[in-house]
């Protein structure tokens, strides 16, 4: 995963996706986030679970651990480590879900530059990725050392021949599992290894070079460069 990622939609559009009864906690805000182009250490939506209810929250995209100052924090985990390594273990019991509406990858096909692609649900659904974090609870406000990571696994199907790694994406219903305090640690490592959704749940397409400019925003990063009318 490259590290940029789409969060247009409003908090509620997540939280239908979600399709969770729980009371919703909101400190994310009712608006559009319209962040067409996020880059790391941009503020995104965390979602987690707060007792009984599902809070929000923006939240840095990006962790390290306090004792790591000698390395640029992290945006990604790899399932294969995340679980038994040092590095997360602190924030490895603090399950996350981050909505996003899409990602993008950079392809080198021969070109002068690489060609960027965008990545979404075929369904157009928000995608549901599991994440880990330091984030804000009843108990602590908001710190400089919150951050969260999305954990990533190897890619399959073709979505390989766009990037050897992409975002652990859950189905609703793991997903409110993955949320869900009471799901043992061992279970919870055996979703994002096993039961993540498969690539032909996705599609993917080339899109314009400028969602290589971070400072770009907008609806036509998302467009289809063949196709300007989508």
């Amino acid at each position: 995963m490259c590290g940029r990622l789409s969060q247009y939609s409003g908090i509620h559009d997540f939280v239908a996706a979600l399709s969770m009864p729980n009371a919703l906690i909101n400190y994310a805000g009712d608006q559009p986030f319209e962040l067409y182009n996020a880059a790391p250490s941009t503020q995104l939506a965390l979602f987690h679970q707060e007792g009984q209810f599902l809070r929000a929250d923006m939240v840095r995209w990006g962790w390290r651990p306090h004792w790591a100052k000698d390395r640029v924090a992290p945006i990604n985990a790899r399932v294969e480590k995340v679980a038994h390594g040092p590095f997360f273990k602190s924030i490895w019991p603090r399950r996350a879900i981050i909505a996003i509406n899409n990602w993008f990858e950079w392809v080198d096909e021969g070109g002068p530059k690489k060609q960027p692609y965008l990545i979404r649900r075929k369904d157009r659904a928000p995608i549901l990725c599991a994440a880990i974090g330091q984030y804000p609870n009843a108990e602590h406000g908001p710190s400089k050392h919150d951050g969260f990571v999305i954990i990533t696994a190897d890619s399959a199907g073709g979505m390989l021949d766009i990037h050897d790694r992409r975002p652990v994406t859950l189905a609703p219903e793991l997903a409110c599992e993955w949320l869900d305090p009471a799901t043992p640690q061992e279970r919870a490592e055996q979703m994002v290894l096993l039961q993540g959704e498969p690539a032909e749940a996705f599609e993917w397409f080339n899109v314009d070079r400028a969602v290589g400019n971070v400072r770009n925003q907008g609806p036509d990063l998302i467009k289809p460069i063949n196709d300007p009318l989508i």
